[in-house]
């Protein structure tokens, strides 16, 4: 395969049902923190859902973008800020034009748009602080570019549920293009009530907590959350090590049932890697527990991996947040990197334990405490995938890894 140059994700900012902030958000992970999930009676009519929500108080906007606020750009802007410092040092460094933004998000603001038009529907006139950009998908890298002062490539990807992963694959594009030095990457979604509707219509909505691979699952829980990395060549220890991407197009919101979209991106992100699968020690899965994903899931992971690989579904902890659900998991993945000084620690499957006995076998990670297997870290070295699958047959793989005491490097 063609040598993929070295780049590492140096800093994480972090906020969703989880926690805010590394610590709290690895206390959740591999502690005893619950996480946010929390009955809301206000998004549905005349139901409850349960939904992964951010509880804890996030930041208001600098008065000089005031004109961007939405609580998808202040749940962005919280996170940003948790690496404040590692962001002005990479804009110090290389110039505010050679740091790029690339997000990945779905909802945008939609539930502003969608309050700003109930206003004009009861009086005849739009509220006095409408602004229709507040629901242009590409509103968050517009923000951020302007409150943080680069001038960069800025856009959004919206590719449902795999956005935020392919925001990787982007980043390092522009990279290798030499168009940019860094990126700060990542994808943020905030709940609104058209895509909780949405699912809900689709009869895809838990009446519970999501239980992903059970036979009694029932569907999914809808999160909201943000997940921002700095991407740089210079710095860092956990590597972006291959990303791939794939468009089987089988159906506008169900996958493919035989995972084929699923197994070319698993492949090509190993590919790019330069690893086989025996050198993964653990997959975050998309694991909506949908009926249709987790079987197609199982099926994929199975035929490349068999049933040894450790797997687990952190959907039940975050809620899915749609378009930042791949940034969100592939932070699960480094902060599972990132505590690996005898093993990583990983992330538990929260269900109710009763398998489905219809899909394909597979390793889950089922125990409090539980870390990386040292057979699947070979060379000083261990790796981690996180696979997104989306409405459309858009899907998205994506591995991070970790070197021990030879010095860094992607592949």
């Amino acid at each position: 395969m063609a040598s993929v140059t070295p780049s590492f994700l140096s800093a994480l900012g972090i906020v969703s049902a989880l926690g805010q902030g590394v610590d709290e958000t690895s206390r959740t992970l591999f502690g005893n923190r619950p996480a946010d999930m929390i009955a809301h009676d206000d998004f549905l009519i005349d139901d409850t859902t349960i939904l992964g929500t951010v509880t804890g108080p996030i930041l208001s906007l600098p008065e000089n973008v005031r004109d961007y606020d939405t609580r998808n750009n202040r749940l962005l802007w919280t996170a940003v800020c948790q690496i404040r410092s590692e962001i002005d040092d990479m804009i110090t460094t290389f110039g505010p034009d050679r740091v790029a933004i690339i997000l990945g998000t779905s909802t945008s603001g939609i539930e502003e748009g969608t309050n700003d038009y109930q206003v004009m529907l009861n009086t005849n006139a739009w509220p006095d602080d409408f602004r229709y950009s507040h629901q242009e998908i590409g509103s968050p890298a517009e923000f951020l570019r302007a409150a943080l002062g680069t001038s960069g490539p800025a856009y959004v990807i919206s590719t449902a549920c795999s956005s935020s992963g392919k925001a990787f694959s982007a980043a390092r594009r522009l990279m290798d293009a030499g168009m940019c030095d860094a990126v700060i990457v990542g994808g943020v979604d905030s709940l609104c009530r058209l895509t909780v509707r949405g699912f809900n219509a689709l009869n895809s909505v838990s009446d519970g907590v999501c239980n992903p691979l059970s036979k009694n699952r029932d569907g999914i829980n809808i999160g909201e959350g943000c997940a921002v990395f700095t991407l740089r060549r210079d710095a860092g220890d956990i590597a972006l090590m291959g990303v791939g991407e794939t468009s089987d197009a089988h159906h506008p919101n169900a996958p493919h049932p035989d995972g084929i979209g699923a197994i070319a991106a698993m492949k090509s992100a190993l590919n790019q890697a330069d690893l086989t699968p025996d050198q993964i020690c653990y997959i975050n899965m998309h694991g909506t527990a949908t009926e249709l994903n987790d079987s197609m899931e199982s099926t994929a992971i199975s035929q490349i991996f068999g049933a040894s690989v450790a797997v687990s579904s952190t959907k039940p902890l975050t809620g899915h947040t749609l378009g930042a659900a791949a940034a969100i998991e592939a932070a699960i993945l480094w902060l599972s990197l990132h505590h690996a000084d005898d093993g990583a620690p990983l992330a538990r499957h929260h269900w109710d334990g009763e398998i489905d006995p219809d899909l394909a076998p597979l390793n889950v990670v089922t125990q409090d405490g539980q870390r990386s297997d040292p057979a699947r870290q070979p060379e000083n070295q261990i790796a981690m995938m996180s696979n997104s699958f989306a409405f459309g047959g858009s899907n998205v793989s994506v591995i991070l890894g970790k070197r021990f005491g030879q010095g860094q490097t992607a592949s």
